[in-house]
């Protein structure tokens, strides 16, 4: 009987044992694969891929979506990351099969977030350093993404309509941006 227990414990724990070994391999396959750029904004927004069957969006819609930023990046000449979150759904949609032009992007700005839209003269006189989202704006630009910046964060952060990036949009408020934004049929992504 007791030879018996240890036959089993031990073809119990050697089962183990190649399972884990086999799914750390698997692990290890998906780990090493790089991320992919690109295809809508080229130097953004890095894809990793999950594997086939995952739930993603119809390539026949066509989809109205707008995000919220009122945080700028944690650190000092750091590119905010939700800026690179528009790029990152931007590639990943587009790298399956979603035509760019069945995807409408508005990005609403408000708070700390606002210095991201300023000029790099506006930014180099504020900060003393250059504007570090000033190319990935340019790519979103590119891109067709529509950005507007609160009115009332503007002018209570005292930034001048001369400091704002030529493209941006001035909202009266970003609530306000939303509400007609949402009423146009976009659909708000909420983090």
């Amino acid at each position: 009987m007791l030879l018996r227990h240890l036959i089993l414990v031990i073809f119990c724990w050697g089962g183990v044992a190649l399972s884990s070994a086999v799914l750390a391999q698997e692990g290890e396959a998906d780990a090493e694969k790089e991320p992919l750029m690109g295809p809508v904004i080229p130097d953004y927004g890095p894809v990793l891929i999950p594997p086939a069957g995952f739930y993603s969006l119809d390539a026949e819609t066509h989809y109205k979506v707008s995000i919220d930023i009122g945080k700028t990046a944690d650190f000092p000449g750091d590119r905010n990351l939700k800026l690179t979150s528009v790029a990152r759904f931007l590639n990943m949609y587009a790298q399956q099969g979603i035509p760019k032009e069945n995807i409408e992007f508005a990005v609403i700005v408000h708070g700390m977030a606002a210095n991201d839209l300023l000029s790099d003269e506006a930014y180099q006189a504020r900060f003393n350093d250059p504007n570090p989202n000033t190319e990935l704006l340019n790519q979103l630009q590119d891109a067709g993404v529509k950005i507007y910046l609160c009115g009332q964060t503007a002018a209570f952060r005292k930034i001048g309509w001369g400091e704002i990036r030529p493209e941006v949009v001035i909202a009266l408020s970003a609530m306000g941006a939303h509400v007609r934004l949402q009423h146009e049929g976009f659909t708000l992504i909420p983090f």
